[in-house]
């Protein structure tokens, strides 16, 4: 009988290789690289050989980035995301 541990296991996130986001998404191999260079989306870590991986918030993005360049240039959604990203000043 094993003893009972209160401990959750650590299951490592899933990162995915470029062809699995492409796969995944309507997206081409050249957009995603487009986005991560123009700062849209954020590889989380690099192979050994050196290409980038991305984690399940990537898929989240690429769908809010479709969604908005129904009306919005990529240069005004760079602008959009990088105003979300600034930390808010607390006026106390």
């Amino acid at each position: 009988m094993h003893a009972e541990t209160k401990e959750r296991f650590c299951v490592p996130a899933k990162l995915y290789r470029i062809g699995e986001v492409v796969r995944h998404t309507p997206f081409t191999r050249q957009t995603i690289h487009n986005y991560t260079t123009m700062g849209l989306i954020q590889e989380s870590d690099w192979t050994e050989g050196g290409h980038r991986l991305y984690d399940e918030s990537v898929f989240e993005r690429l769908w809010r980035i479709q969604e908005l360049r129904k009306d919005k240039t990529l240069t005004e959604i760079q602008r959009l995301f990088k105003t979300e990203e600034k930390p808010q000043i607390s006026m106390s």
